[in-house]
């Protein structure tokens, strides 16, 4: 049995976006040639990979099992890559990064944007996922490296504490939780909130603290990035829980009350997590020893 490589990033595209048309675009083909490739997939394995419906797809008990593999092949590949630009001149490798929003949006920028600068031959693909997916994609072999919060598992990897991240509630100054010196989430279920919009690893995260406590929040709008969040709370539009550095940096951060939340997963620390920090390919590991020098010191 012959599986071309081109069919198995197709089939990953397809799967993480559960439609073919997505994942045709994420990889550059027609939606005909990839219809046509799924159904030579499928040909050559037998079996049904795929359960299409007018919503999009699903993935087959068999479609799962090839997608277990086909994140580790691609993930091979990808380290293979890193190898050998090391000898070949010319030739770019690409390190895949995952991590929570936090960390995306307050404690990686700079570090990363400084370690480009100082590895001129070197790619970065850097993605936003949440902490537990993202930790199970570094196993899989889908990343190279992760940043994740505590509430996922690190069983099985490689870790290094990477700094702390604290979830606040953010509100007008003149909003009646403004001086409250902290709040349950409980307590919350009845305001108006402001969240990041799209698939944020923070939206997820807070759905599902707000399940687990029994209830739900209100979402009155979503918003595209952090410190549009920010000044629309500042204006009194909604509150939102947001990272507190975040919040502070924001520019609007005067006009901001930043109100500790009385919750056990509030308060967290970051992580760095590989499979195996020895055995990353080279590009990866001076990535992962940039990051673990530029922690700040506990």
């Amino acid at each position: 049995m012959h599986f071309d490589l081109t069919d198995l990033r197709l089939f990953v595209a397809v799967a993480d976006a559960g439609s073919i048309t997505a994942g045709a675009s994420a990889s550059a083909l027609s939606l005909a040639a990839a219809s046509a490739r799924l159904r030579q997939l499928e040909d050559q394995a037998g079996v049904d990979l795929l359960e299409r419906g007018r919503r999009g797809v699903q993935l087959t008990p068999a479609g799962r099992a090839l997608l277990r593999h086909a994140r580790r092949i691609g993930g091979d590949v990808a380290r293979l890559r890193g190898e050998l630009a090391e000898y070949a001149a010319g030739q770019r490798a690409t390190v895949r990064l995952l991590a929570n929003t936090a960390a995306l949006s307050e404690w990686l920028p700079e570090r990363v944007a400084d370690f480009l600068v100082a590895h001129p031959s070197l790619d970065l693909t850097l993605v936003e996922s949440g902490s537990v997916e993202a930790a199970d994609a570094v196993r899989d072999a889908a990343a190279d490296l992760a940043v994740i919060a505590d509430h996922a598992t690190r069983h099985g990897l490689d870790d290094a504490p990477l700094g702390h991240d604290r979830l606040v509630l953010a509100c007008a100054r003149t909003h009646r939780w403004a001086q409250a010196p902290s709040l349950a989430l409980t307590a919350l279920f009845d305001e108006a909130f402001l969240g990041l919009s799209g698939d944020s690893a923070l939206q997820r995260h807070l759905l599902a603290r707000a399940a687990a406590a029994g209830g739900r929040l209100h979402w009155r709008a979503h918003v595209p990035g952090m410190e549009a969040l920010c000044r629309m709370v500042a204006r009194g539009a909604g509150v939102a829980i947001v990272s507190e550095s975040a919040a502070r940096r924001s520019t609007v951060a005067d006009a901001l009350a930043i109100v500790p939340l009385a919750e056990d997963w509030a308060t967290r620390t970051l992580w760095l997590v590989a499979r195996d920090f020895a055995a990353l390919p080279v590009p990866a590991r001076q990535l992962a020893d940039w990051l673990r020098a530029t922690a700040p010191a506990a």
